[in-house]
């Protein structure tokens, strides 16, 4: 038996564990390993690496930050609020407040994070407990008792090339894209991402940590859209995005140097967000899962001029070719880039292995998987 699958033998999640209190716990990014399978072959990269950091640095809207205010003299129960330029919508708690990111929400974050104070002006009902009506004031990340981050797409397993066959500009969920069939952009980072180095997000599910943006996060539980029935590569891989996460992380630990606020013209705004996860290598196909190459990794390709629920599909392209910059469809080249950030992405995922291997980053397997049920119901 090779030393490989004699080490695979002793993989649990608690044997891990182990060999991270005492230090000896050999992890690297998604891009190390791949480089060390070149040059070393899968199984003995397998038996040097125990767990490997995967990392995302993509674009989502699909974001609320929760604020939990402390109580004003004399008290009130908030109705309606703006922070800044976002409005938020009070009457989850007297005084907890839910901000969008769609609408200068990710401004007013963004804000926050690099210690500015913001204007504060909230309007409720009078009562006999809570005779307040309104309140003017400023706040500062300093001044807010407690915050959440909700990602609720955080993580998904692939993305889509967006591109149109319309004429001119057409918006996209990432960015305008130029028609007919000039421009592309592609949302997910491909190898090295998160949902394609573990396929079906295997080692992730309700309670699982997660790094956001620097602050130790968790998943919630399926993520919008989670679908994890897509069709699938022999490796394991989805061809499309398939299951996906939701994630929550503390406002006060988040850093402002992964995470950016992004405005789109006719899309609103949204958040830039650096998130990593571990993947322990149990076995030696989940190695070779982790090391699958850009070459081997595809992402279709939607026509984003149809305004349709289904979307129509112009074909598939694999990763090499989307990080080239150039695409090819039949006789038609397009420039093609990515709406995400692959610099923040391995930054990330750098962070997390030096928190992994000094004990700073919990490391543990789901108590429950992520559900089988598709989240992705039509509307009729």
């Amino acid at each position: 038996m090779s030393a490989a699958r004699r080490s695979a033998s002793a993989r649990t999640e608690q044997n891990l564990q182990e060999l991270q209190r005492r230090g000896d716990l050999q992890v690297c990014s998604a891009s190390q390993f791949r480089q060390r399978v070149s040059a070393l072959g899968l199984e003995q990269a397998f038996a040097q690496t125990h767990v490997v950091a995967a990392g995302d640095a993509g674009f989502t809207d699909q974001a609320s930050l929760v604020l939990h205010l402390g109580p004003s003299d004399p008290p009130m129960r908030i109705g309606r609020c703006r922070l800044g330029e976002v409005e938020a919508g009070g009457g989850h708690g007297n005084t907890d407040l839910v901000l969008p990111m769609r609408q200068q929400g990710a401004q007013a974050l963004e804000a926050l994070l690099q210690g500015r104070r913001l204007p504060f002006s909230a309007s409720g009902l009078a009562g006999p407990q809570h005779p307040r009506q309104e309140l003017e004031t400023e706040l500062s990340l300093a001044e807010i008792g407690a915050g959440r981050l909700l990602l609720h797409r955080g993580i998904s397993e692939n993305g889509v090339v967006a591109l149109s066959s319309r004429e001119g500009l057409t918006p996209t969920p990432w960015g305008p894209v130029l028609g007919p069939l000039t421009s592309a952009l592609f949302s997910c980072g491909g190898a090295g991402s998160i949902g394609l180095t573990m396929p079906g997000l295997w080692a992730l599910g309700p309670g699982s940590p997660v790094l956001v943006a620097g602050a130790l996060g968790w998943v919630s539980g399926a993520g919008a859209g989670h679908n994890p029935q897509v069709r699938r590569q022999a490796s394991g891989h989805a061809l499309s995005p398939g299951a996906s996460c939701a994630l929550a992380a503390d406002l006060h630990g988040l850093e402002a140097r992964w995470i950016r606020a992004c405005e789109q013209r006719q899309q609103g705004g949204g958040l830039l967000v650096a998130v990593a996860a571990a993947v322990p290598l149990l076995s030696l196909e989940q190695a070779r899962q982790a090391a699958c190459p850009p070459e081997q990794l595809e992402a279709p390709l939607l026509d984003y001029g149809v305004p349709r629920r289904v979307r129509p599909s112009l074909g598939k392209a694999s990763y090499a070719d989307l990080m080239s910059g150039r695409l090819q469809i039949g006789s038609q080249q397009l420039r093609c880039a990515p709406a995400h950030s692959p610099r923040l992405a391995e930054e990330i995922a750098q962070e997390l292995c030096v928190r992994l291997q000094e004990g700073r980053f919990p490391l543990r397997l789901p108590l429950i998987p992520l559900p089988c049920r598709t989240a992705l119901l039509a509307l009729e």
